[in-house]
């Protein structure tokens, strides 16, 4: 068994998590957390996860020899790169802070706005004109930094890095965002450049098998669960 457990989803912030693992080389143990089921809320994982999200994660071999758990994917992030030796996050303190300020725009903007674009344009029972305006809006804005970023250099801090493997996963359901990745020359070829990687296709291929094809909007318990009062009893 390996040293590492991911609980992880087939989210964008779940394959933050596996990208980097597997861009590391490292094995680890995939525990299912079936986020449409309520499973984020079980007592155990609460434990590990209090904000009930995932990707959570214990290092059963920590550097000082006992087990760590963490949630926040960009803090597990962080974890793994320093614990890798500095693989994707460099120590010098100019590059390591050129990376963190692009994953903390990942953390603030991208998946936040995102996900509220994927919200009010695909999950909610009323559609609401001023929320997918809004949200469309600030994806295009969003998009519109990446691009004039990366018109200026190959990666977002310059080297591929974890801040580049949390934005990207973000990027995958674009139509779900109402844009169009095509119209950004300089984002296209960026994603396609870390689309065409080995290890992210491996982090992607994390629990395949559990994905929707069908793409279907969640109702009933499902709905409830994932948006709706579910979310909100006390634990």
């Amino acid at each position: 068994m390996a040293d590492i457990d991911i609980y992880f989803w087939t989210t964008p912030n779940g394959y933050k998590v596996t990208i980097l693992l597997e861009e590391l080389g490292w094995d680890y143990n995939v525990i299912p957390v079936h986020i449409g089921k309520g499973e984020q809320f079980n007592p155990e994982f609460l434990k590990i996860s209090p904000n009930n999200k995932i990707p959570a994660m214990v290092d059963h071999k920590a550097a000082d020899g006992k087990p760590i758990a963490l949630f926040e994917s960009g803090a597990i992030m962080m974890y793994l790169a320093e614990k890798s030796g500095g693989r994707f996050m460099p120590a010098d303190m100019r590059n390591r802070y050129r990376i963190v300020e692009w994953l903390m725009f990942q953390m603030g903007g991208i998946g936040p706005m995102l996900g509220q674009a994927h919200h009010f344009r695909r999950y909610t029972k009323k559609q609401i004109p001023y929320a997918i305006e809004r949200y469309t809006s600030e994806a295009k804005r969003l998009y519109r930094v990446l691009d004039k970023r990366l018109g200026e250099i190959d990666y977002l801090a310059g080297e591929y890095s974890i801040a580049d493997m949390a934005v990207y996963p973000w990027l995958r359901p674009y139509k779900w965002q109402g844009q169009d990745i095509a119209a950004w020359p300089n984002l296209q070829r960026w994603y396609s450049a870390v689309r065409e990687r080995p290890a992210v296709q491996k982090g992607l291929a994390v629990l395949q098998d559990k994905v929707d094809r069908n793409r279907k909007k969640p109702s009933g318990e499902a709905w409830d669960v994932l948006f709706g009062s579910t979310q909100f009893k006390e634990r």
